[in-house]
């Protein structure tokens, strides 16, 4: 087999392997939020009167990393996974040591449901509604601690802010009026 194409193929295969989320219809994938630097990029966004500091999975490579391999999430620390449009959406655990809850968030922001994911399963956990554009993971037990359950919102603005700061056009996630990047 050409080397080339060896390596395509390896590629495709570990990618289609990999990854902390999966999603029913396609194209989920899950990394820690980076900037071009390579830091970690943290956002304060609340959910519900809670403040949240939350890395956002926007990018292929991010929804497919997901909080894979990660045992240091801070007691109000989370992911937001970001999608461009409304879907069902079906999460795992694998390669996951952290056992966390997930919270599913309508286009509008409004939390509808939160499931518990446990380290390393890799059984899907898939969503009732198929209207959820983002997703949160937080440290298990979160929201009942906090109090935040289904009805709930995502501070939107505080979002649309955080994807212009990474760089990504607000609008395109209907996330609001798109502001110029300072």
């Amino acid at each position: 087999m050409p080397p080339l194409l060896f390596a395509a193929l390896t590629l495709a295969t570990g990618l289609g392997m990999a990854g902390c989320a999966k999603e029913k219809a396609a194209n989920m994938l899950t990394v820690a939020a980076t900037s071009p630097k390579g830091v970690v990029d943290y956002f304060s966004i609340k959910v519900g009167d809670k403040p949240v500091r939350m890395q956002l999975a926007v990018r292929p490579g991010e929804m497919q990393r997901g909080l894979m391999e990660r045992r240091d999430l801070g007691v109000d620390d989370g992911m937001l996974f970001v999608y461009e449009k409304p879907q069902a959406l079906s999460f795992w655990m694998r390669n996951t040591p952290t056992a966390l809850d997930i919270g599913f968030f309508n286009a509008a922001g409004v939390l509808e449901e939160v499931y518990p994911l446990h380290p390393f399963d890799e059984t899907a956990v898939a969503s009732r509604s198929s209207e959820l554009q983002f997703a949160l993971e937080m440290n298990q037990g979160w929201f009942q601690r906090n109090g935040v359950k289904p009805g709930a919102k995502l501070d939107r603005q505080a979002l649309a802010d955080a994807m212009r700061e990474r760089g990504f056009n607000a609008r395109r996630f209907g996330l609001g009026e798109e502001k110029p990047n300072r």
